[in-house]
């Protein structure tokens, strides 16, 4: 399709017919341009393949001459290029009424056919049918190449949309094996394959936004939006217009039209993060979306329907708020259709180091730096410890470390990234910390207590001399005393 001009491939064996064809085109030269003339299937099949695009229309004989001819070489030459119109132009046709012929024509992928003259007249028989044949086939490939543009752009569009879906998964990819975290991946796939609405329950920083985020993206709603609000960051005045939006003039301030949060997920995921702060008000509103899909938009007369999952965290307990009246109970059963109780860190203490070295290659790679060594003694203490703001926490204590630029990780440093060390009489020593889940016996902690001690001492002393006589023992009951703890 160059030039604007039906540009025309000729296949006939006969030179006369070419003759005709040529004299019947003629006065339509302005639009049609003979491009070739070609006397086999074969060297039809040859000239397309080294030529793609060139030709539009393919006014083949029949009966030409050669092995390869009529249905089969039709076919052959859509197999070419599909979009490639073909016309046949045949004696055969001379009085013949049976619709046979014309039927293996069509399925062949032919897009008309004509009667040669059956006189030695100079043009091709029914002359005008013949030029309108061209035209219509024409239009019908420039129609199927745009369709087949259209089918590789979306294609195109499709992959690189799998593609983003794939690298949000793996940006948000759960981490842990332990038998909790396995349950809670399970309970995603199987979550992810329903429409209904969740209720995710865990403390503060145990990953409820991220455990959202895994359903929306194992789900069908996987390619539109997911929209999330922190409920307690709204101001209680701004609720309604954030969540349902306004219309332009809807009140003093509103100079043009806003899509309301609930808007912009439609078709998509919309999470509410921290569910219990909703005030009152906004609950009742919130309990007719979920009930009737519609969604009051501030300035509007009619209700705005919207198909929105919806998928509500909260670190409270719901059931209590519902008794102190706090939180609507219809609300309540309403979002409390499919559930999910994330555990705390501590209840999970097998996925800690597996989180910690996580964290460490993507903070070292978002800071570029090296990446520290863990050593044995930092693992047993992260393992340990009771993880109060959960992974959240222990995300910003990596962070720490990383920035800190330490080539090792140890007690010491771990403690200093929580900013637990004793600042007092003892000049940054750490006393232990227990858990109140966790409570070691006496002998445990005074062992646990006097490693700590000594490591201190002999950290801040020159020589192992100097730290006996600070710790007021012997030099040599010192050396028994680093044996009896473990130290070197």
């Amino acid at each position: 399709m160059t030039n604007n001009k039906i540009n025309i491939l000729i296949v006939e064996d006969e030179e006369f017919d070419v003759q005709r064809i040529q004299t019947t085109l003629k006065p339509f030269e302005e639009i049609i341009c003979i491009k070739d003339i070609v006397s086999s299937g074969k060297d039809t099949l040859k000239l397309i393949k080294s030529n793609k695009h060139l030709f539009d229309v393919v006014i083949l004989d029949y009966q030409i001459s050669g092995g390869l001819r009529g249905e089969e070489l039709i076919e052959d030459i859509k197999k070419v290029d599909s979009t490639l119109q073909v016309i046949v132009i045949t004696k055969m046709t001379i009085n013949q009424t049976d619709l046979q012929f014309a039927t293996q024509l069509i399925e062949s992928g032919a897009s008309w056919f004509g009667t040669k003259n059956p006189t030695d007249l100079d043009y091709i028989y029914q002359p005008t049918d013949f030029v309108l044949a061209i035209k219509n086939a024409y239009e019908k490939r420039k129609l199927e190449i745009e369709k087949e543009v259209l089918k590789k752009e979306h294609t195109n569009s499709q992959s690189k949309l799998e593609n983003n879906i794939q690298k949000a998964i793996n940006r948000y990819s759960l981490i842990g094996e332990s038998s909790a975290m396995k349950s809670i991946k399970r309970t995603i796939e199987t979550y992810a394959a329903t429409d209904a609405n969740v209720l995710i329950i865990g403390e503060s920083g145990t990953g409820k936004e991220l455990v959202a985020r895994n359903i929306h993206y194992f789900s069908q709603r996987k390619y539109e939006n997911f929209v999330t609000v922190n409920c307690p960051a709204i101001p209680n005045d701004l609720i309604e217009s954030e969540l349902f939006g306004y219309e332009k003039g809807a009140f003093t301030d509103a100079k043009e039209e806003k899509a309301g949060l609930f808007e912009q997920a439609n078709g998509g995921t919309f999470f509410l993060d921290e569910i219990s702060e909703l005030p009152l008000l906004a609950q009742a509103k919130l309990l007719r979306v979920l009930e009737n899909g519609e969604i009051d938009k501030i300035g509007r007369k009619k209700s705005y329907g919207v198909n929105v999952r919806v998928i509500a965290a909260t670190n409270k307990n719901l059931e209590v708020l519902m008794h102190e009246r706090q939180f609507r109970e219809d609300l309540y059963y309403r979002l409390n259709i499919l559930n999910i109780h994330l555990p705390p860190l501590r209840e999970r203490k097998e996925d800690i180091v597996c989180l910690f070295n996580n964290f460490i290659e993507k903070s070292c790679n978002e800071f570029h730096v090296y990446t520290p060594e863990n050593t044995e003694e930092g693992c047993r203490f992260l393992t340990d410890f009771h993880w109060p703001g959960n992974v959240r926490q222990l995300k910003n204590v990596v962070q720490r470390l990383v920035l800190m630029g330490t080539s090792a990780i140890g007690v010491d440093e771990v403690e200093a990234a929580l900013g637990i060390k004793n600042q007092g009489a003892f000049g940054g020593f750490a006393l232990p910390i227990y858990s109140k889940e966790e409570v070691p016996h006496l002998k445990e902690a005074e062992l646990e207590f006097r490693r700590r001690f000594v490591q201190f001492v002999r950290k801040n002393s020159r020589t192992d001399a100097e730290t006996a006589n600070k710790l007021g023992i012997a030099r040599s009951n010192f050396h028994r005393l680093c044996k009896e703890l473990g130290l070197k």
